[in-house]
């Protein structure tokens, strides 16, 4: 079953044009349903039956896996057996007549405008218990928030990504697809404060790179980082929510939103191939607005 997991992993790969972080996700997905076919007793995947494949749903739901995590397998198996029903590895597809399960609407956490301004302001330069990266972290944040950009897609910028004078930055997403993200004056004097003060101590470091943050080691710095960047200064500035660097993109688009932004624009400034995706931050502004409405209205 290895060579025939290697072969779809490649088409994945070069056919689906598939980002690596969803590559990786899929893989870990196959390698869990190849090791339960295999304490079932099965040699290859022509053996494969309904009931098997129904057996594994099971099973995941018994593991009490996320919805979401659910939905992810079941989609990695069907497209698994799709491939090699299509590549006459096998006669039949066992998934065909199971379906995904409909994923129930899930609003993303977001910060207030207020919360937001707190945590960029708890990386302080100016401050007493400030850090030794904290102009790199500034920036960092100020990014995150300007552009809704992904943590992948933060992590991947490098030098040229920065079009100053145009007030731009250029993102590749998803599928390795570019978009043209204005980014704004004020992430701009903070990517420029950093790159003045602390990149050029960072590159002494390592070796040449034109990563825009960099670890202190001189290297490019790691979607995990990020994530302990956002963390930290979420705990300064004293928020019990759960913040995470995608919340500064979900935060991006319901403030834009809330202000009047088109919702198309939106879509292309968060890269969404699909404007429903897009379309969850307006159920989220709705459900402020029914908020409102239950908190001040005399008969709600």
């Amino acid at each position: 079953m290895s060579f025939d997991i290697r072969s779809y992993i490649r088409f994945i790969q070069l056919e689906k044009s598939l980002a690596g972080n969803s590559v990786e996700a899929y893989e870990r997905d196959i390698v869990r349903y190849v090791r339960f076919l295999t304490d079932a007793g099965l040699q290859g995947f022509a053996a494969v039956t309904e009931e098997h494949v129904s057996g594994f749903i099971r099973s995941l739901r018994d593991a009490e896996l996320s919805p979401r995590s659910i939905a992810r397998n079941i989609s990695a198996v069907k497209g698994l057996h799709r491939f090699l029903s299509g590549e006459k590895v096998t006669v039949t597809d066992p998934t065909q007549n199971i379906d995904l399960p409909k994923k129930g609407k899930h609003l993303p956490e977001v910060l207030s405008v207020q919360e937001m301004n707190a945590v960029l302001e708890a990386a302080d330069p100016a401050s007493e218990t400030a850090g030794p990266f904290v102009w790199r972290d500034r920036a960092i944040l100020e990014t995150l928030y300007a552009t809704g950009m992904r943590v992948s897609e933060l992590a991947g910028l490098t030098l040229h990504s920065i079009l100053e004078e145009q007030q731009l930055v250029r993102v590749f997403g998803k599928g390795s697809k570019e978009r043209l993200v204005p980014i704004g004056g004020h992430a701009l004097q903070w990517v420029k404060e950093y790159r003045q003060r602390l990149r050029g101590t960072l590159l002494k470091r390592g070796k040449a790179t034109d990563a825009l943050f960099l670890n202190f080691r001189g290297g490019g710095l790691s979607r995990v980082a990020v994530w302990n960047i956002v963390a930290e200064y979420t705990r300064r500035a004293g928020i019990r929510k759960e913040v995470h660097p995608h919340t500064f993109r979900h935060s991006f688009a319901t403030h834009l939103l809330e202000g009047g932004a088109d919702l198309r624009s939106v879509q292309e400034m968060l890269g969404h191939a699909d404007i429903a995706t897009t379309q969850i931050y307006t159920h989220i502004d709705r459900e402020q607005l029914k908020q409102q409405h239950k908190q001040f209205h005399p008969r709600a």
